[in-house]
């Protein structure tokens, strides 16, 4: 039961993973979220990334900071971080948005929203928050949920 390869899909704001989405005053949309590597086997990492977009779902830019392992996190730090990115983006409305699946590299990890194949007959496309996996977009693309 395979689908089709996501071309856009979207995110509806809510209150949780996707409380940081929306637009710009001049229509770029954006993520503000915090992707992490598990601690397995290692300290792991928490990272804090904001991911802008043009108005039409296509990545411009990623901003990515390392905020050190999960046992050391400042969540001030965070905090302090997601609220100058905010800002620096002007003025903003929450609200859905629609991307195009993107990875970029940093730190040695691929971070983004990235697009995974099925692996098998039984399998179905799937846009996945990485590194961690922590949200999972599947069709209908225009759905705007995700799984966690």
């Amino acid at each position: 039961m395979t689908s089709l390869s996501p071309t856009l899909f979207a995110i509806d704001h809510d209150d949780y993973g996707a409380r940081y989405v929306g637009r710009t005053a001049d229509g770029r949309q954006f993520f503000l979220t915090t992707p992490f590597v598990p601690a397995m086997g290692h300290a792991g990492g928490e990272f804090i990334a904001l991911y802008i977009f043009d108005a039409q779902g296509v990545l411009l830019e990623a901003q990515i900071d390392a905020l050190g392992p999960r046992a050391d996190l400042d969540l001030g730090i965070r905090a302090k971080r997601r609220d100058e990115w905010l800002a620096d983006l002007g003025d903003i409305r929450f609200g859905r948005i629609e991307i195009a699946p993107f990875s970029v590299d940093r730190f040695d990890t691929v971070f983004g929203l990235v697009a995974r194949a099925p692996e098998d007959d039984d399998d179905v496309w799937a846009v996945e928050a990485q590194p961690g996996n922590y949200m999972a977009f599947f069709e209908p693309w225009d759905s705007g949920e995700y799984d966690t």
